[in-house]
């Protein structure tokens, strides 16, 4: 972790005495962005962008069970703000090799006019890219815990701004649905929309309410104060929290004793969606990486032996055969999936112990000898039992396992969130890097502990096995709405290519979009531990391996040329001096005008893949010179994409 600090301005002292300002104003360093804190009479904020609101008055605060509610009759008591504007480079590159954190903050500390005097504190930061508050808590006058009912953050947004949103319907989820077109008085009190919420004020106006740095605390979705969905100036949506287990929607949330942080409450801002996608708030809101060692962390593709491409076997023969495909394409990993331990989520299950047709020793033998290093999945339940991951980690060390693939969590509750941290905690004690599926969004966790390559959380290509629901619209939709908060690992690679109309559900796995379209999902999808979904026999030697080959994960440098939610996205990345492009349109056929400017002056060769107008499974390949100054109109079939790769040349 190499971290760069510029400056850090103090500018103000905290007061031992009541402040007699109640009104605070807070600007970015480009001074587009401001946030306003009011305590006249009760505690709101207001967000403004390029002189547009963006959040009107909203509200801050708490319900406490056997409490009084807290966020109305405080009082100023002491304020701090300091500015930073430092680099600091990630130990796993997802989108930049240099990262910027400049922001200004402000420390609010408050305590109550009356009664029992509760002590609170604010941090508001205001960033070029967005604004994020957070609140401390403090433990009980009472020997105990303190019990929160309800936070009373709220976000006051134009009724009628479009919003992409998700309603899982419940929090007990895997976080996998559409994110859906609406207007946002469509929202009411039984809404359950996962974040992050992508909202539109007007075409140059655009922001994304999610979290960052979840410890300790449960995850949030929104919801609204109405009942019904008729149309007013103003909707008011509220902070919903994943409630503990057994209890209900009005009940307890979270349990503290001792000074509680809460996650940061994040707004990003831009005049356009793209340049959310570039955006590293998220990673500048969580801590430094406190691995004392992090050069053992090695992202990279990586084969699989899943149930998705066909009815695969658990057995040596199949194992080596995919072990084969990641060495032919250069990828440096193979993900061994479900029943390599035997029955998974029963008592009798033992993830230190192979299954009786597998022989350990020599499937690793085989991988080394071939360059490649294993992954194992593992089941939720089995991991849990009895601490079994105490247990299993340093014998998967020792194995010279890569990783842990961990299934079917689905909750996001405080026990669970802790849970994932002593999962990742104690997976990087022994060198082990982990993808979580059936699991809740990112929240930027990959900064402090960078052995967290990706998660699930995604309505994802394995959906294509058994249902329509993986769409052009919705492949266009995702990188603007869900790959917001982090790492995705949707799985691509479905090569058995179709028209929608000719889809048919089942085995072997057919996909709804073109061959160029798959493959650009590996250059637009950010997830630095990607796992290729198909079975070798739909790629190997067929059209598009070429490009897939010795694939990067992580990327030095990420533009975003163009793009609407569900409309279309075309991106470029770099990694060391070549740059990688990927398109994608829906379900209309489309032009696009690529201007080369993004390049650095010089010469480059271009090799690029392009779609066969109704013919999904091929594609054309050419070559050619470029350079920064070119502009190409690129040709995308319905459902379709197109892909180059740029290198320099003397």
């Amino acid at each position: 972790m190499n971290l760069k600090t510029f400056y850090v301005l103090i500018t103000a002292v905290s007061l031992a005495v009541p402040s007699l300002a109640q009104t605070f104003k807070l600007v970015s360093p480009d001074k587009k962005n401001i946030i306003e804190v009011n305590n006249t009479n009760s505690l709101q904020y207001t967000v403004t962008s390029n002189g547009l609101t963006i959040i009107h008055p909203s509200s801050l605060g708490f319900e406490f069970k056997n409490e009084p509610a807290m966020g109305a009759s405080m009082t100023v008591t002491g304020h701090v703000e300091h500015s930073v504007n430092q680099t600091w480079a990630p130990v796993v590159k997802a989108k930049h090799s240099t990262i910027t954190d400049h922001y200004n903050e402000l420390e609010l500390s408050l305590m109550e006019k009356s009664g029992p005097m509760r002590r609170i504190k604010i941090w508001f930061r205001a960033y070029d890219d967005g604004i994020a508050f957070r609140y401390q808590l403090f433990g009980a006058d009472n020997i105990g815990d303190r019990q929160i009912i309800r936070e009373l953050t709220s976000f006051n947004l134009p009724a009628k701004a479009k919003s992409w949103v998700a309603d899982y319907g419940s929090y007990t989820s895997s976080q996998e649905t559409e994110f859906q077109p609406k207007n946002l008085n469509h929202i009411t009190e039984k809404t359950i929309a996962g974040l992050p919420l992508l909202v539109e004020l007007d075409q140059s106006h655009y922001t994304a309410i999610t979290e960052a740095n979840i410890d300790n605390y449960p995850g949030f979705y929104i919801g609204s104060l109405k009942t019904d969905t008729n149309a007013t100036d103003k909707v008011e949506l509220v902070t919903k929290l994943s409630p503990l287990p057994g209890e209900s929607e009005n009940g307890v949330k979270a349990r503290f004793a001792n000074n509680l942080l809460t996650p940061w409450r994040v707004v990003m801002l831009a005049a356009s969606p793209g340049k959310l996608i570039e955006s590293e708030l998220i990673q500048n809101l969580n801590p430094p990486c406190i691995l004392k060692d992090a050069n053992w962390i090695k992202p990279g593709m990586s084969a699989w032996d899943n149930w998705w491409s066909g009815e695969v076997k658990m057995d040596m023969p199949t194992i080596k055969k995919y072990i084969d495909l990641a060495s032919a394409q250069h990828w440096p990993y193979m993900l061994i999936d479900w029943q390599w331990y035997g029955p998974f989520n029963k008592p009798e299950a033992n993830i230190t112990k192979p299954a009786p047709q597998l022989n350990m020793p020599e499937i690793l033998a085989y991988a080394q000898a071939k360059k490649v290093k294993c992954w194992l999945w593992l089941y939720s339940s089995d991991v849990n039992r009895n601490d079994n991951f105490e247990k299993a980690f340093p014998i998967y060390e020792q194995w010279g396992i890569a990783g842990v693939k961990i299934d079917f969590m689905d909750r996001d509750d405080q026990q669970m969130v802790n849970w994932y941290r002593r999962i990742i905690r104690t997976a990087a004690q022994y060198h082990l890097m982990v993808d979580f599926h059936g699991a809740y969004k990112p929240d930027g966790i990959e900064r402090t502990y960078p052995n967290m390559l990706t998660r699930e959380g995604v309505l994802g290509e394995e959906y294509s096995k058994f249902s329509t629901r993986i769409t052009a619209g919705h492949n266009t939709t995702l990188p603007f709405t869900r790959m917001l908060a982090g790492p995705m690992d949707y799985t691509p690679g479905g090569f058995l290519n179709v028209k929608k109309e000719e889809f048919r559900k089942g085995s072997p796995t057919q996909v709804m979009n073109s061959r160029c379209a798959e493959l650009a999902k590996f250059v637009i999808y950010e997830s630095p531990f990607t796992v290729y979904c198909d079975a070798p026999d739909y790629i190997l030697g067929k059209p598009g391996a070429d490009f897939l080959n010795n694939m990067p994960t992580v990327w030095d440098d990420t533009k975003v040329l163009g793009g609407y939610p569900g409309e279309y996205v075309i991106i470029a990345k770099r990694s060391g001096k070549d740059w990688y492009v990927g398109a994608m349109t829906n379900g209309s056929e489309r032009t696009i005008q690529l201007k080369m400017d993004f390049l650095p002056a010089g010469k480059y060769t271009l090799s690029s893949w392009a779609d066969v107008l109704s013919s999904p499974q091929n594609l054309t390949r050419t070559e050619g010179k470029v350079s920064a100054s070119a502009v190409m109109n690129i040709h995308l079939d319905t459902s379709g994409g197109w892909v180059a790769k740029i290198t320099a040349y003397k």
